[in-house]
Parts: C-alpha cells; sequence; structure tokens
C-alpha cells in the first residue's frame, strides 16, 4: 500500500500534524497566561508574559522557518509542528517557573 504522493514525489502536508502544532502554540500560550496568574496576575505581569510568548514566537518561528526552507521545504506541517513543540515547552518552563522560585529550589 503507497501513500498518495504530489507531482514531485513527495508526501503531501498532514492536516492533523498541522492542528496538533497549532494546540500545542495554544498550549504554550496557556502557559504563559498561567505564569502570569501564579505571579499576582497584574496587568503587567500579563502583558510581560504575552508579550514574551510573542517574541519567543517571532525569533524561534523565524529559526525554525530558515531550517525548514532548507531541508523540508514541501512540508509546511512539519514547521508548524516544530514550532508548536519549541513554544509548548516553553510555556511549560514558564509556567513552573514561579514554583521552583518559590520553592527555593
Amino acid at each position: 500500500m503507497n501513500s498518495p504522493l504530489t507531482p514531485d514525489r513527495r508526501r503531501p502536508a498532514s492536516r492533523s500534524r498541522i492542528w496538533i502544532g497549532i494546540m500545542l502554540l495554544v498550549l504554550g500560550l496557556i502557559g504563559h497566561l498561567y505564569a502570569a496568574h501564579a505571579i499576582g496576575g497584574s496587568v503587567v505581569a500579563y502583558t510581560h508574559h504575552v508579550l514574551g510568548f510573542f517574541l519567543i514566537l517571532v525569533v524561534t518561528g523565524t529559526i525554525i522557518a530558515a531550517l525548514g526552507r532548507r531541508f523540508w521545504r514541501s512540508r509546511p506541517d512539519i514547521t508548524v509542528l516544530t514550532v508548536g513543540v519549541v513554544q509548548a515547552l516553553f510555556g511549560l518552563l514558564v509556567a513552573v517557573e514561579p514554583f521552583r522560585a518559590a520553592g527555593g529550589g
């Protein structure tokens, strides 16, 4: 059983990978919002965390997009998934930081 290939003999982009990448992006944003809430929930905290999310998104997204153009040009699903994974990891790190700081460890 062969999978369908595009005319240039490459696999088409996977919608499920794109959706998983988008969900991971949202999860990363939720991590930033949770961290802002955990440190007091002020307008300044939310502003800084949301701006930090977008700054990380622009920096890492640019790097990953450049790598994507170089290594997997015809697979935007891989690029979106990779950006989502990176953002989710940063969101997780940011979300647990207030607890690490409060626990002293």
